[in-house]
């Protein structure tokens, strides 16, 4: 097995390219005498090619939850299926824990996929003549391991994508977030070091996606897995991200934290995504904090760096006294307390 760089990140990409077509690979060789990456793909365009990956360039930290997100046809699919090489990509590496797996032998991929990459797919893809415990297990199976280990093990990830019960249920018996936890766990059998998730939500109901988008957070807290998560929403993307790399036409246009994207789109494009996002959610006091320090003081509501602006309003507002409330005649009818008002309209983060 190749020597692991400790200090490499968990993902590092560089210069990807997928384009579709004949002689593909010649024809990017080629045109890319034309310049940048954008002359690229337009002379790739001119020659009936796809460039459904332009140039591509990106590192995920270890234990970082990372999301590439973008429309329908925006190329954020192929991205992570180039970096996993379920699609061989066009030009440029691509390497995970600093070994260039674009060079990687047969062998050593299927080694990395048994025993170092997880994969979660939008179509759960379960075994339909197998229990939840087997179809978890099966990947340990494939490594070799005995039926009382990859019991063992099955039974540890049923219980932590809260399974506990149902693992001796067959997939059509169960509902279709209890099937995707199923993949989830089945994905975390070999616990591995890096894991892809494909939209992995999309297809369920909202109730059950933000159960899942919750117990997925739980599970990345315990876990801290350097993760590659696909979605098309805003929301998710959002809730669940450290940082996030938005793709339009193949190309990534803008990567930063949830909160830089809210705050500083880099362009319109961008920015219509996040529009109807409450902002106050997501930025944080240092978004708007001044270093210049008064010398007098109010009473400290007790703001901390990293807190979000719904929270601190409503810190901030809880130091005011009551106000009075009005009927439509302009009788008394109650009082409010401005900090209830700001603390009523904060969603609290998950």
């Amino acid at each position: 097995m190749p020597d692991v760089d400790s200090t490499a990140p968990a993902i590092a990409v560089e210069g990807l390219w997928q384009v579709f077509g004949t002689n593909a690979t010649s024809a990017l060789r080629d045109a890319r005498e034309a310049g940048d990456s954008r002359a690229i793909a337009e002379a790739l365009i001119s020659k009936d090619l796809i460039p459904a990956v332009r140039d591509a360039n990106f590192e995920v930290r270890s234990g970082e939850l990372f999301v590439i997100m973008g429309l329908s046809g925006s190329g954020k699919s192929t991205l992570i299926r180039c970096i996993s090489r379920l699609v061989e990509p066009t030009g440029g590496s691509v390497h995970i824990d600093g070994e260039d797996i674009l060079q990687a032998s047969e062998k050593r991929l299927i080694e990395l996929r048994r025993n170092k990459l997880g994969m979660v797919f939008q179509h759960f893809g379960l075994f339909p003549h197998m229990s939840v415990v087997d179809n978890v297990g099966f990947p340990l199976k494939m490594q070799g391991a005995n039926k009382a280990d990859r019991k063992k093990r099955a039974m540890e990830v049923i219980d932590l994508v809260g399974l506990t019960g149902r693992e001796n249920a067959y997939p059509r018996e169960l509902s279709g977030g209890q099937r995707q936890r199923v993949g989830i766990a089945r994905s975390l059998a070999v616990n591995p070091d890096i894991w892809f998730l494909d939209e992995p939500f999309s297809a369920l109901d909202p109730l059950i996606r933000r159960q899942l988008q919750d117990e997925f957070l739980n599970i990345q807290a315990t876990l801290k897995k350097s993760i590659v998560f696909i979605t098309h929403d805003i929301t998710e993307a959002l809730k669940l991200a450290d940082r996030i790399a938005i793709m339009k036409d193949g190309e990534i246009v803008q990567i930063g934290t949830p909160e830089e994207i809210v705050l500083r789109p880099v362009n319109d494009y961008v920015a219509e995504f996040s529009k109807d996002v409450a902002k106050g959610k997501h930025a944080c006091v240092e978004s708007v904090m001044t270093q210049e320090i008064p010398d007098t003081m109010p009473d400290d509501p007790g703001l901390r760096v990293g807190m979000t602006l719904d929270m601190a309003l409503a810190k901030c507002m809880s130091l005011y006294e009551p106000v009075p409330v009005h009927d439509a005649d302009g009788k008394l009818v109650g009082a409010v307390q401005p900090g209830d008002l700001a603390a009523a309209l904060q969603v609290e983060d998950t």
